[in-house]
Formats: C-alpha cells, structure tokens, sequence
C-alpha cells in the first residue's frame, strides 16, 4: 500500500525528490526507510527515518546530499536527492515497518514495500 513516485531522468548534478504515499492510513506507526537497487545489484539501504521525524540514518554515500523527512499528516515520506550522480542510477522503494520504531538499515528488517520508482543519472 505504499506508492512512490517522482522518479526519472536527471542530469549529473540535478535534482530530484521522491515521494511515498500510504494508501491505507497506516503510515505514522513505525520507522520507514528508503532503499534502492542498480542495476543488477542487489538492494541496498539509502536512509531512514523515525516514526515522529526527529531522527534520521544515513547511508555513507548519500550523506550531505540526501535529505529524508516525512510528513504524517499527509501521510507521505520524501527523499530530496541533490547534487546527483551517474552511480545514483537505481530503483527506489520506499519501506515501513510497522510498530517497530528503531532506524533499521537491513531490507529484512521491513515488512511493507512500494513499487518502486526508476531514477536514472546521466553524465
């Protein structure tokens, strides 16, 4: 019952922000997190945030240019990606794991996922 959205085709150094709806109100028990795939590659943890929005993990290599943040009364999570790379070339799903509300990095740790929108980088 998530759906993401926002996704597409950036130049190297642009801008995109990704967006994440609960379709069933659901959406504010728990942490969520944003996790994406490369091209055969396996899926890989981006960031993550907590239930209320005050805290937030990040993987290394969106530090300083990806900003998670939600937005519970709109039952929506973002991710504002900057500064983007050709690496940055992915899949991103968004994910929740409802009533458990510590910032997990591990996709098993997730019990509900979107769909997955296409962000492609060029050079």
């Amino acid at each position: 019952h998530l759906v993401e959205s926002g996704g597409g085709v950036v130049q190297a150094g642009g801008s995109l922000r990704l967006s994440c709806e609960d379709s069933r109100r659901a959406f504010s028990n728990g942490a969520m997190a944003w996790f994406r795939q490369p091209p055969v590659k396996e899926r890989a943890f981006v960031a993550a945030i907590s239930c209320g929005g005050s805290s937030t993990k990040y993987r290394d290599s969106g530090k300083g240019r990806f900003t998670i943040s939600r937005d519970n009364a709109k039952e929506t999570l973002y991710l504002q990606m900057d500064s983007l790379k050709p690496e940055d070339t992915a899949v991103y799903y968004c994910a929740a794991r409802p009533t458990r509300y510590d910032l997990a990095d591990s996709e098993s740790e997730y019990d509900v996922w979107g769909q997955g929108t296409q962000v492609t980088v060029s050079s």
